[in-house]
């Protein structure tokens, strides 16, 4: 049987680790003064702007969400240190697949603020293996003893037993989707709005996937739970220079790059000199830097103490029996590492001006559909 302390590590790591970081719907015309800028003619949109309209205003008011914490004590059995394959692995036969739903305008809450472009019909739910689940992680910008915040790192984790796999999928901050009933707003005013079923259903409704869990956590706790660890060994992909506040021009080389949590609290967020896009792959990079530091002798050392910053500062769905029946995948893919990575990103978006002046990006509604099938293993 595992000891406490391992079980306690890869309980951590897959209700938590991501969190580190962070009928068709033609909606009827309304007289309204047109201000945004219209997208490059000929491409397909999941959002298009109809000729001669306005916006209406889409103030932002954040609701605090209600945190749900997972006990501390561990119920039985707990699964042995060598998982158990999964028969379809064993037979070689491919895992049953949940098929393709189709979805209409009247399965969602129309808008209660008329938005400043048109809105697309829903995309459905496609198909994905029977057995899948998808955690949505999320890293929130709230600062202490502020009420208000907006979820910047949005990575969907999917995780599939049967194929011992999982698969991590980047979202941009400044998507501009349709949030079933409220508007048209940027995707990380979504949670905040309405909790998660609002940011489900708008997961649902722009990008055809229906996640099962969330986890969200601040800034603060990213930085206590690098330094928990010790530090991080990040394998950086790009060279990137951009101001760090209270340092001025700071750099990280392409190769192996040693962080402590101030450093990559900086590295996942930078944003001056670089694209959201690129924060997404920084973030993704700092997950499977801690994975690594997790594993090791050093992060297993520091289990208990990590478990007790995860226990106050994550706010999670996830019920701890959940939890523990995927701690054998936790196991396998610790060994085998089959952990693919994929991007919102800028072949998928196009950029565009809202009413308010502001830079948002819109997805094409074909090539967004193109990642998400490969995300979800979508035959």
């Amino acid at each position: 049987m595992m000891s406490k302390t391992l079980r306690t590590l890869i309980l951590i790591l897959m209700a938590c680790l991501p969190a580190y970081l962070l009928v068709a719907c033609k909606l009827p015309q309304m007289p309204l003064s047109a201000a945004a800028g219209q997208p490059a003619a000929g491409r397909e949109l999941l959002l298009a702007a109809p000729a001669g309209s306005t916006p209406t205003a889409t103030p932002f008011q954040p609701l605090p969400p209600t945190p749900t914490y997972l006990p501390t004590d561990f119920p039985t059995p707990i699964p042995s240190e060598t998982p158990t394959p999964d028969p379809a692995r064993l037979t070689g036969e491919p895992p049953r697949l949940a098929p393709e739903v189709s979805r209409t305008w009247a399965d969602y809450p129309g808008p209660v603020i008329w938005p400043d472009i048109e809105v697309p019909p829903p995309t459905g739910i496609l198909a994905h293996p029977e057995d899948q689940v998808n955690i949505l992680l999320l890293g929130s910008d709230q600062r202490p003893n502020d009420g208000g915040f907006r979820t910047d790192t949005i990575i969907l984790l999917t995780l599939n037993p049967a194929e011992g796999t999982a698969h991590l999928t980047s979202f941009p901050r400044d998507l501009y989707v349709y949030i079933p009933g409220w508007t048209v707003q940027r995707i990380n005013t979504a949670f905040a709005h309405g909790g998660f079923d609002l940011l489900a259903l708008t997961m649902e409704y722009n990008f055809g996937v229906a996640p099962d869990y969330y986890v969200l956590i601040n800034l603060w706790s990213f930085v206590d739970v690098i330094d928990s660890l010790g530090g991080i060994d990040v394998e950086v992909g790009q060279t990137l220079c951009d101001h760090r506040d209270d340092h001025g021009e700071t750099c990280v080389y392409q190769g192996t790059e040693s962080m402590d949590g101030e450093m990559a609290l900086w590295y996942v967020r930078s944003r001056y000199s670089t694209s959201d896009f690129d924060r997404g792959r920084r973030q993704q990079e700092v997950i499977m830097a801690i994975f690594d530091r997790m594993l090791s002798l050093d992060g297993l050392q520091q289990a208990p103490e990590l478990y007790e910053i995860y226990r106050d500062n994550v706010t999670t769905d996830i019920d701890l029996n959940d939890v523990i029946a995927y701690l054998p995948l936790a196991a396998d893919l610790a060994v085998s590492r089959d952990i693919e990575h994929f991007y919102i990103g800028p072949h998928q978006v196009i950029d565009w001006v809202n009413y308010s002046g502001a830079y948002v990006l819109l997805p094409i509604r074909s090539a967004v559909l193109d990642v998400m099938r490969q995300a979800l293993n979508t035959p």
